[in-house]
């Protein structure tokens, strides 16, 4: 069976595809991941996800590393080894995402990077603030432009009409 995940989360709250994998697996299943920052964002969540699997009798390998975790290996240096390459693995991800913030500063200072765009046109904004300032409810004015509520009340806030139902 295959997991992939394909949300980008910083926690394992935000993973639906990971808690389906650890509720999956049994003793003598092995799991078998691209590389360590794959699977966890940070050395802690490494630790636990790996001992969680230990625990469970399943047989982690990581491809990139070259390494395999094996239930009931109580070797003090395979720790150290996970815990070392999870940090550089953290690390990397780091400067990544710093590097990703430096360039999105520098291509808005150029004019280049505007954002994410509206997702209700000025007119549509214009007419979706009129009909709640009339009295419409605001899932019913959410619901007509195809648009969550939350942005609704942000496009109704950012006009100064109350927000409250």
């Amino acid at each position: 069976m295959s997991f992939e995940e394909h949300a980008s989360a910083s926690s394992r709250r935000g993973r639906p595809e990971l808690g389906r994998l650890l509720n999956h697996v049994r003793a003598g299943d092995e799991v078998v991941v691209s590389s360590m920052d794959r699977l966890a964002r940070s050395v802690i969540d490494l630790a636990q996800i790996t001992d969680e699997l230990m625990t469970k009798g399943v047989r982690l390998r990581f491809v990139s590393e070259g390494v395999t975790y094996s239930p009931g290996d109580n070797d003090p240096y395979a720790k150290f080894q996970l815990h070392l390459l999870g940090s550089v693995a953290e690390l990397e991800r780091s400067i990544i995402r710093e590097r990703q913030a430096d360039g999105i500063a520098a291509a808005k200072a150029r004019g280049v990077y505007l954002g994410r765009s509206p997702a209700l046109s000025a007119d549509d904004a214009a007419t979706a603030r009129r009909l709640v300032a009339e009295g419409v409810p605001k899932a019913e004015v959410a619901r007509r432009y195809g648009i969550n509520r939350s942005t609704l009340y942000r496009t109704v806030l950012r006009s100064g009409v109350s927000a409250t139902d």
